[in-house]
């Protein structure tokens, strides 16, 4: 024991900065001596006092990693009631007892079974007593120790990233800051330098370097150009034991991009650049490309372009997708004007980076020489359009107005004028093709139509696709051409009892024409008439007034008064009119009730109600009339059913089957025509005519004579009633045939004796009809069972 004492004591005076390893002994329960050592503390020099434990130490210490074959010695544990004669019995518990550690339980001495991982835990915790093995009691209290496990350096740095990326702005300065790489070691930081990591760069010299403490990685070069070189890959090692030889390393990749600063100006491609354009361009249009390179990217080689001499003739933009300066017209040129324009443009970067402000913007300029190209234009007319003024009664061929056009070409072409038809329809004008001169082709006449809009083409001869069109305006001026009329028909009447002076209608004219100074009217009378006279207001209207009393209508039931209406324009025009004045009877307030015209056309002794009740009687007498036509039109119709005396089927079909098993061709429905229709070559209306698709007679058939005559007398019906069926409706009156050898299956010619039936005759209709035979032939009949 002396000897293990000595090894732990040895072990406990090399821990780092002991500052309180106070070693304990403690006897057993028999013997209750405490023993008290006297030691100083490093700290204060404090005498202190400590209880000597008898029997085991408070910790043990293991290395990791143990390679040998045998099992890794720990500890022993002893206690000063171990006689040496086998009667005590250690026990171990706690962490790992059992399968990690395992202990002598007579010796005492713990034992490691297998290679242990400080990674995986650094120390264990486990309790140990001793006991009586006969009585199982405890001879020692139940003590705790722990088992630490010394650390080796089998651990390599590890970096947090694989891969790192990162990126410095290009011609910075050596010594800029890039990124920090950061290595973890697992082995303990305490004990030794196995967790102490140096950074070195393996691949990216002369360009960037790395603190070996920090890991952080700089630039190590000046000048670093982007444009030249823009991706770097950095290596760099992490190595444990401070750098040493011997010590474990890890290695990661760095990827680092040069970001652009504006350090290159905008350089043009040419220093010249020629384009043309043709004559008359529309503003707007696209002139021509020209292009600056700027060897940066993003908004450093953003170009903005402009021209700096006094043309305004032109303008130029950037297109923002390819960085193209583009040129446009900017106002129309005319080749007959200037043929050549020369541009100078600029180019620049306005883009300043903030951390290099001292290198921009940058400009470069070039020259741009545009030429104008001649294009065969259209004529072009005087002016956009004309307007010309005409009075109505101009004579025929007289020329009104003349266009002018003319064709702006260096090389002048003569130019052909013509009238587009489709505005005027009427053929009302015309045009000399050579000088442009528009006359009249026919009437004018205002009232029919004050304005006429034509368009005139003018074409060039050398080349008749070069045509433009102008707007010609025709105002038709008025004359006095047109005579004043009533403004409307007036439907005038006299009372019998009228009086002198009596106003009996209101009169007023209009005119189609429009004298400039407004329509003035005059009436009167064309010669003096006894019983009327016409009264003018002076404001275009006039009075009609009685001249005597008293009006009979027997003796003269209506008045003719013809009316004169004059206008007072140049020349004058004027009309006579007529009014038509009925005599009629009034009541005293002077309200009509009845006239001339009524009294002629009625009776005496009729009233108006009575002429309606006659007429409503001699409608309804011909709606009688029509009504029982209708009628007796529809009893002579003959209905498809037959009556109820009729006991035979009465079918209808629209399939038939055929003429039975001796019939073997197709069905035709000539079979059911009347022959002697046919041959009468009556047309029935209800029928397609037949004329060119005769029908196909079939040999007769030999069958009932009743049932012949009956379908022959329904054709006949159905052939002579035009409001029979429509053709496509077939009524069918027919019947199976005859030679079938098993003659009619009908039940309505069935025996109806109450003799015994004898089927033995089915035996000779062949195999199909065996089992039939067999059911009836030998057996009973149906009275009988």
């Amino acid at each position: 024991m002396t000897s293990h004492l000595l090894l732990a004591f040895l072990v406990w005076i090399s821990e780092p900065n002991p500052s309180h390893s106070d070693i304990f002994f403690e006897r057993t329960a028999d013997s209750q001596s405490i023993e008290k050592l006297h030691h100083f503390s490093v700290n204060n020099g404090k005498l202190l006092n400590r209880q000597k434990r008898g029997w085991m130490w408070n910790q043990f210490f293991l290395l990791e990693e143990y390679t040998g074959l045998d099992y890794q010695y720990v500890g022993k544990l002893h206690s000063d009631q171990d006689k040496g004669d086998g009667n005590l019995k250690y026990i171990l518990s706690g962490d790992g007892a059992g399968t990690l550690f395992v202990i002598d339980e007579k010796t005492g001495d713990i034992h490691a079974t297998r290679r242990i991982d400080r990674e995986e835990k650094a120390f264990y915790t486990l309790r140990a007593q001793a006991v009586n093995r006969r009585t199982e009691k405890p001879v020692e209290p139940v003590s705790e120790f722990v088992i630490k496990i010394h650390d080796i350096n089998d651990n390599e740095p590890t970096f947090l990233e694989e891969v790192y990326t990162a990126s410095v702005p290009e011609m910075s300065d050596v010594g800029t800051y890039v990124v920090q790489v950061t290595a973890a070691d697992a082995d303990d930081p305490s004990y030794g330098n196995s967790a102490k990591v140096i950074y070195s760069i393996l691949q990216g010299q002369p360009y960037f370097s790395v603190e070996p403490e920090t890991g952080i990685i700089r630039t190590a070069l000046p000048n670093m150009n982007r444009e030249n070189r823009e991706h770097y890959q950095v290596v760099i090692q992490a190595k444990d034991m401070g750098g040493q030889m011997g010590g474990l390393s890890g290695t990661t990749t760095v990827n680092i991009t040069l970001s652009d600063v504006n350090d290159n100006p905008p350089r043009f491609t040419q220093h010249s650049y020629h384009l043309s354009v043709p004559e008359y361009s529309t503003v707007g249009s696209t002139v021509g490309h020209i292009k600056a390179a700027d060897a940066d990217i993003g908004k450093n080689a953003e170009v903005e372009y402009r021209i700096v001499d006094d043309e305004t003739m032109f303008d130029i933009f950037t297109e923002k997708s390819t960085q193209d300066g583009v040129i446009t017209v900017r106002k129309r040129l005319d080749y007959e004007k200037k043929r050549l324009y020369t541009l100078k443009v600029e180019a620049a970067n306005t883009h300043v980076d903030p951390h290099f402000y001292y290198l921009g913007p940058f400009k470069d300029t070039c020259s741009v020489k545009i030429s104008v190209e001649d294009v065969d234009e259209p004529p072009v007319f005087s002016r956009p359009s004309y307007m010309f003024k005409v009075h109505e009664d101009i004579e025929l061929e007289t020329i009104i107005g003349t266009v002018m056009a003319r064709d702006p070409d260096a090389i002048s072409s003569s130019v052909r004028f013509s009238l587009d038809r489709h505005t005027d329809l009427d053929r009302i004008f015309h045009i000399y093709s050579g000088n442009g001169s528009i006359y009249t082709a026919k009437p004018l006449d205002r009232e029919i139509s004050q304005w006429h809009n034509l368009t005139i083409i003018a074409t060039e001869i050398n080349n008749p696709k070069q045509t433009t069109r102008a707007t010609v305006f025709i105002e038709i001026l008025d004359i006095n051409d047109n005579a004043p009329e009533f403004a409307m028909f007036y439907d005038t009447f006299v009372c019998e009892n009228a009086r002198a002076g009596q106003l009996i209608q209101t009169i007023t004219a209009v005119d189609k024409d429009e004298p400039p100074g407004g329509q003035k009217f005059f009436f009167s009378l064309a010669s003096v008439n006894p019983n009327f006279t016409v009264q003018d207001n002076e404001d275009n209207t006039a009075r009609i007034l009685t001249r005597r009393n008293g009006f009979n209508r027997h003796e003269i039931n209506t008045y003719i008064l013809p009316v004169v209406i004059s206008d007072n324009d140049y020349p004058i025009q004027s009309s006579t009119g007529t009014l038509t004045i009925k005599v009629c009877t009034c009541d005293s307030q002077g309200n009509m009730q009845s006239c001339n015209a009524e009294a002629l056309l009625l009776p005496a002794g009729l009233s108006t109600g009575a002429l309606i009740a006659i007429l409503l009687c001699i409608i309804i007498l011909l709606l009688i009339v029509v009504l029982f036509a209708a009628l007796k039109r529809q009893r002579k119709k003959e209905p498809l059913v037959l009556s109820k005396e009729d006991i035979r089927d009465n079918i209808v079909s629209y399939n038939d089957e055929g003429g039975g098993e001796e019939d073997t061709q197709a069905f035709d429905i000539g079979t059911l025509r009347n022959p002697g229709a046919i041959d009468d070559k009556k047309q029935r209306r209800d029928i397609i005519p037949e004329s060119l698709l005769l029908p196909r007679r079939t040999a007769a058939v030999p069958d009932n004579t009743d049932v012949r005559d009956f379908i022959n007398q329904r054709l006949k019906e159905h052939d002579s009633d035009p409001t029979a069926p429509p053709y496509d409706s077939l009524a069918t009156y027919a019947y199976e045939g005859n030679g079938s050898i098993a003659e009619s299956l009908s039940s309505l010619e069935s025996s109806t004796t109450d003799g015994d039936q004898n089927y033995e005759y089915l035996k000779e209709w062949g195999p199909r009809f065996n089992k039939l035979a067999e059911m009836y032939g030998s057996g009973e009949s149906d009275k009988d069972s």
